[in-house]
């Protein structure tokens, strides 16, 4: 059969076809593990910064490993606000599509555009060197202009365990989004996220009834306005993603979100405080 012929010329494509496609696919599976392992300490990254634990100006990649020893993670029924233990390899991106381990949301009870609520959650707890609670990490989601915004939303553990009016921000930071960038896109502005750091600025979240009050307003909050512990500037050209932020930290906050695993946590701080005094 001489070399050129169709036949020939079709042979040696679909050989190459063959080898190409072995090639890449070796190539996905070995790189799976390091995918994974960057996907895991870019996740733990985002929680130390939510926490003010990370600053990529003075830490290194190396510096995670140590500095998430600070932090424990649990996994919380969304349901009853308690602790649970019943799953492993739990993926909470992946559950939140999956019918048996989510719930569909009805439209009046979902300001944030979810349609899915996962039944668990991971939520991370912050210890300080004595092991004393000092921070609560809560991953949030939501959907803005354009794209659903996934973050980390940062409380402050010793003003929780106070009153439910007294309870503060400590910090809300976005890893993923596709907001535009100058406009919504600004929610990653350092400034805009200083606004959120409850050391520089007091920011409440509920009142005494566990009301979630926090909000995003338009413009600029008014240093005379009586409730301005309970608003944050908006973002300049970016109403929808600025009210985005608000119906996200109203849900996740409230009855249907984190609402139940707060009011139980405070319960077990005073607990933990009453058996330690």
């Amino acid at each position: 059969m001489p070399r050129d012929s169709v036949t020939q010329t079709f042979k040696i494509a679909l050989l190459l076809c063959v080898v190409c496609s072995i090639l890449v696919s070796s190539f996905a599976v070995g790189l799976r593990p390091l995918q994974e392992a960057n996907r895991a300490l870019e996740m733990k990254k985002n929680i130390l910064s939510a926490a003010g634990l990370f600053d990529p100006q003075k830490h290194q990649d190396e510096d995670v490993s140590q500095l998430f020893g600070q932090v424990e993670i649990k996994l919380v029924d969304l349901s009853t606000g308690e602790y649970t233990t019943v799953l492993e390899n739990y993926d909470q991106r992946k559950a939140s599509r999956d019918p048996e381990l989510s719930d569909t949301i009805p439209s009046d009870r979902d300001p944030a555009t979810l349609k899915r609520r996962e039944k668990y959650s991971f939520v991370y707890l912050v210890k300080m060197s004595d092991s004393t609670l000092d921070q609560i990490v809560l991953p949030i989601r939501g959907y803005g202009l354009w794209s659903t915004l996934w973050g980390f939303l940062t409380i402050d553990a010793a003003t929780l365990e106070q009153e439910a009016a007294e309870t503060i921000i400590r910090g809300l930071t976005f890893y993923e989004h596709k907001e535009t960038p100058g406009l919504g896109g600004e929610v990653d502005n350092p400034n805009w996220k200083a606004k959120w750091n409850g050391r520089e600025n007091t920011k409440k979240i509920f009142d005494a009834e566990w009301n979630v009050l926090i909000e995003v307003i338009k413009g600029s909050v008014s240093p005379n306005d009586s409730a301005r512990e309970y608003k944050v500037d908006g973002l300049s050209g970016a109403t929808i993603t600025s009210r985005g932020v608000t119906k996200m930290l109203r849900y996740w906050l409230g009855d249907d979100g984190f609402g139940p695993f707060l009011q139980m946590l405070q319960k077990r701080l005073r607990a933990q405080g009453d058996d330690d005094g």
